[in-house]
């Protein structure tokens, strides 16, 4: 399979200044599967400078001029949809199913962006006093600096690039070293839709910290959005501290999955099937602290592990495995390390809990007797392992789901009203009744707490590459 391994500056794709490479590698293999440019912080330099430069032409651009490209580059990622998942199964190692659900995702931001590029609004009216007319507009707020990460590659560049490009700014994506070969194929179908050049750029640094730093620290750089860990925000959010940069952060997540007294079970388990098992539960959505009342615990645990036995495990081009690999070895190491950890704790594992000899694969498992504020309780999993908690009281399971830094997402299944006024209580930016997904191009997506700043998706997501001018009028 052919892959595009540049990096992409100021309409071209060009390797590195210095020739040099890293290997990207298939997870479920090992295997390396291409070599991609290294950026320098002189590349990195010349891709600021070529969206500096581009910027004044494209903020000018016409909504609709606008919109026709990025809704022509739905229909190119549309076309060759397959493709493109295959290329998130080699570098990435989800899934078919799971890769070909974050194409027709990913894909759809460009198509609902393409629709707001022509409908981002203003203000004008009198003021209470009547000496001035107020006039709000509002403004691509300049170059923008995507950071995204492995877990979603295809749709993170997406739902970053969309509302940056509808509203008029220029942009710099950096994705994760792990997979930046989905984002070249992105990067690419805008080229190809007409996107003009220093519109969209590519780098790839390593390491990579000197180089953002230096990127974010430019006076060009204005907006910068960061889809990753909450430990890596922080130092992102210190670094945008200098130059007052805009920031955008979705972080962590620790989603609590509460299924309550009088709760559907059938209905539970499916959602549990997605919130968990989506992606391998590589999400920050995934649900990771499952709070199962003492009344339905038992039932649950027994179907919830049916479900999940069958579950096929194995290489995402296998397309009829619904479970792929994890990123990485280390990756895979890191949630077999948890659920030793919980078992050292006092949970017992029930099913799974092994890692494969080959491959970055690690198997369905459940662990039952978790105790709240442990540390696999504590810890965002990122792997298909379901930690239970058995509670008494709702009240208690709700402080619980609260008790945490993190308020990206929760999960609440039960009889619809005390459903809803539970999910009320859960301190998230998003919450699910009986509702196992959540994400859509037309919803704004993001959280409290340390689980980051701002909402993309929506019509929110636009707002967040706008800046608002006021200007006063006389009468």
């Amino acid at each position: 399979m052919d892959y595009i391994s540049d990096l992409f500056i100021d309409g071209e794709w060009r390797a590195g200044s210095e020739g040099k490479t890293f290997g990207v590698t298939d997870p479920a293999t090992g295997d390396t599967i291409a070599q991609f440019a290294i950026a320098t912080e002189a590349d990195c330099d010349d891709a600021v400078a070529a969206a500096e430069a581009a910027f004044p032409a494209w903020a000018a651009t016409a909504p609709r001029e606008r919109s026709e490209i990025l809704r022509k580059a739905f229909d190119i990622l549309t076309a060759e949809k397959e493709h493109f998942a295959e290329i998130m199964v080699r570098e990435n190692g989800k899934s078919w199913p799971d890769a070909m659900a974050e194409a027709g995702y990913a894909t759809e931001f460009f198509r609902w962006f393409a629709e707001e590029a022509v409908r981002i609004p203003g203000d004008f009216r009198l003021s209470p006093n009547g000496d001035k007319r107020i006039v709000v507009t509002r403004q691509p707020i300049g170059v923008s600096l995507l950071i995204t990460p492995w877990n979603f590659p295809a749709a993170m560049a997406t739902r970053k690039l969309a509302p940056a490009l509808a509203a008029g700014c220029t942009t710099i994506l950096k994705p994760a070293r792990e997979t930046p070969l989905t984002a070249a194929y992105v990067v690419d179908a805008l080229r190809r839709a007409g996107v003009p050049k220093g519109v969209v750029n590519l780098v790839t640094p390593v390491p990579t910290g000197p180089a953002i730093a230096k990127m974010m620290h430019h006076p060009a750089v204005r907006k910068m959005s960061f889809t990753g860990s909450t430990e890596v925000g922080r130092i992102l959010l210190h670094e945008a501290a200098d130059s007052v940069v805009s920031t955008s952060m979705e972080l962590g997540g620790n989603a609590p999955f509460l299924v309550l007294p009088g709760a559907d079970l059938d209905d539970a388990v499916q959602g549990a099937m997605v919130a968990k098992m989506r992606n391998g539960g590589s999400a920050c959505t995934a649900a990771n602290r499952f709070y199962i009342h003492a009344s339905v615990h038992d039932e649950f645990v027994e179907k919830f592990t049916a479900e999940l036995k069958k579950v096929k495990h194995g290489s995402g081009l296998e397309r009829e495995n619904t479970l792929g690999a994890l990123v990485s070895l280390d990756e895979r190491d890191k949630v077999a390390d948890l659920v030793e950890t919980a078992v050292k704790e006092g949970a017992t594992v029930t099913l799974g809990g092994e890692k494969s000899e080959h491959g970055a694969f690690y198997p369905p498992t459940v662990v039952v007797g978790v105790e709240h504020g442990s540390t696999i309780n504590q810890t965002e999993i990122f792997g298909p392992v379901t930690a239970v908690v058995k509670v008494d009281d709702v009240d208690e399971m709700v402080r619980m789901a609260n008790d945490t830094i993190y308020g990206l997402i929760g999960y609440v299944f039960g009889e619809e009203s005390l459903a809803l006024r539970t999910a009320l209580r859960i301190d998230a930016g998003m919450v699910g009744v009986n509702k196992g997904v959540l994400s859509d191009p037309a919803a704004p997506f993001g959280g409290t707490k340390q689980s980051g700043l701002g909402r993309e998706g929506s019509s929110e997501g636009i707002l967040e590459y706008l800046e608002e001018k006021y200007i006063g009028m006389a009468p």
